[in-house]
């Protein structure tokens, strides 16, 4: 509970900042969904048929999984908030659709017919007598919304949308309970006010509800222009994928150019997501840097057929395909090397008298490994693995810490990971070396557009006084001291730059 409360009040600000992004982008959705359900409703209220088909689609809408909804979403509309509101509205339309039509069907036939003796319109009946009476039974079916929403909302984080799904993520990368706890508690929280919220609401007469919502409508619109036209100015975004490694690079990037311009306004996107999402938030102007991997580029983004030999071959290669395929400018890479590898306990290793790759080929009998998916559908990963180093073995899909966490638990004994991982320190792990050489070259450099890099020469200088520096060691450490020691990543990348002069203290 005290390491709760502590890190409830360190990262108070970080949390308000996430629950305003959260409720925004379930107000938007509940919003957008009362809009389309909600006249939907009215017009298919007097054909049965048409109301069943409405009903039917809207319930398969949310059987899709919102994960893979949300990747559905991406190639046609990027990342960020517009495809979470999309895929939330699709949850939300069943309940709120349901409960309108249900209550405008079943309205006392009595009371249909005393309003059209007193000669009343069709308009005028359902403003003054059916939606007055059927009022109840919609805000019921939109708290049922509300509260789907706020909760689906959390995964709204994975394709940099934000909210209180950021430390849910962040606490699972860096297995933190606190941290999840803290996203958890908090949307279960925003999911209970609101419902009560809307509970009072559904008390309330017809009209001054209708004025309570017009009213929300109109401050949660004056909101968003307010956000929209508030980032029109000198403004760099930068962005970096899940995991402390990224977090404290993207810091670094701040920090130098605020170094060299402390007019310049910076903000940084940690946790962003995985590199399809990052690469496409470039593309499409939605961030503006980046940290990537040469070997990233060239066997994921731009699709190479062929990888050179050599570091700086690899650069080079990844550096030109950038710029004719996409018009990027990838700055000059760091040291170290963060590239794949496989790891298995050091006790395991000693065991069997593990070494390199090879060495697994001695034990493929008792081997089960739990890997990342995205491990284990690259091309330079575990498909290659199997295939150079001609082995066999059942393999687990996990998530990143998770893998960490079962082979600790000896639930795998096997596991991927990169080469600058913390937890192979933490957890008293063997890498293994890659004698056949079957994984690409992984040196980090800042990502950007070319019009970007002509726009801020300053910025390339800035970034480019990382080139060549930071060793394996180096970051590791760094890695070890936000992972394991939990300190701040923005504490940590700036205490690096100051000591090598980089920045002033």
């Amino acid at each position: 509970m005290h390491q709760f409360m502590q890190t409830l009040i360190d990262r108070r600000a970080a949390l308000i900042q996430a629950l305003g992004q959260h409720i925004q982008i379930s107000f938007w959705a509940l919003l957008i969904a009362i809009l389309i359900a909600v006249p939907a409703a009215i017009w298919v209220r007097r054909s049965p048929k048409l109301a069943q088909i409405i009903l039917q689609f809207t319930g398969i809408l949310q059987t899709i999984p919102s994960l893979a909804l949300l990747g559905l979403l991406i190639p046609f509309v990027g990342i960020g908030t517009i495809p979470a509101v999309i895929a939330l509205v699709v949850y939300a339309l069943l309940p709120i659709f349901q409960n309108t039509y249900i209550g405008l069907t079943n309205i006392d036939p009595s009371v249909e017919e005393a309003a059209d003796a007193m000669g009343m319109s069709p308009t005028r009946k359902l403003l003054r007598v059916e939606l007055p009476m059927t009022m109840p039974v919609i805000i019921s079916g939109i708290r049922t919304s509300t509260v789907l929403i706020i909760g689906t909302a959390t995964l709204a984080a994975l394709i940099g949308a934000g909210g209180l799904g950021n430390f849910i993520l962040l606490g699972i990368d860096r297995d933190n309970s606190s941290l999840i706890l803290l996203g958890a508690i908090s949307a279960a929280a925003l999911a209970v006010g609101m419902s009560y919220l809307i509970t009072i609401l559904e008390k309330l007469k017809f009209r001054t509800a209708v004025f309570i919502i017009s009213a929300s409508v109109i401050f949660g619109g004056g909101f968003a222009i307010y956000n929209v036209a508030s980032k029109i100015n000198n403004q760099v975004i930068i962005a970096g994928k899940l995991g402390a490694e990224p977090e404290i690079l993207i810091n670094m990037y701040r920090d130098l150019i605020v170094a060299k311009d402390p007019k310049m306004t910076v903000k940084l996107k940690p946790n962003f997501g995985k590199t399809s999402f990052l690469f496409s938030a470039l593309k499409n102007n939605q961030i503006d840097i980046y940290p990537e991997f040469t070997g990233t580029v060239l066997e994921t983004l731009t699709k190479s057929k062929d990888t050179p030999q050599g570091s700086n071959a690899i650069y080079q290669l990844a550096k030109r395909q950038l710029a004719s395929q996409d018009q990027l400018r990838y700055l000059k890479p760091m040291a170290y090397n963060n590239t794949y590898g496989l790891a298995v306990s050091s006790q395991f290793a000693r065991k069997y008298h593990l070494k390199t790759i090879s060495d697994l080929r001695k034990v493929t009998g008792i081997l089960k490994a739990g890997m990342t998916m995205e491990f284990m559908d690259r091309k330079d990963g575990l498909k290659r693995v199997k295939r150079r180093y001609q082995l066999k073995f059942p393999v687990k899909g996990m998530e990143p810490e998770l893998r960490y966490k079962a082979i600790q638990a000896r639930q795998v004994n096997l596991i991927d990971c990169y080469s600058t991982d913390s937890q192979l320190r933490q957890y008293h792990l063997t890498l293994l070396k890659d004698n056949l050489h079957v994984f690409p070259t992984y040196q980090g450099a800042p990502l950007m557009t070319e019009k970007f890099a002509q726009q801020h020469p300053e910025i390339v200088t800035s970034l480019n006084q990382l080139a060549g520096r930071i060793t394996a060691k180096q970051i590791q450490e760094m890695n070890y001291e936000v992972n394991v020691l939990n300190e701040s990543p923005a504490k940590v990348a700036r205490h690096y730059l100051v000591r090598r002069q980089l920045i002033k203290g």
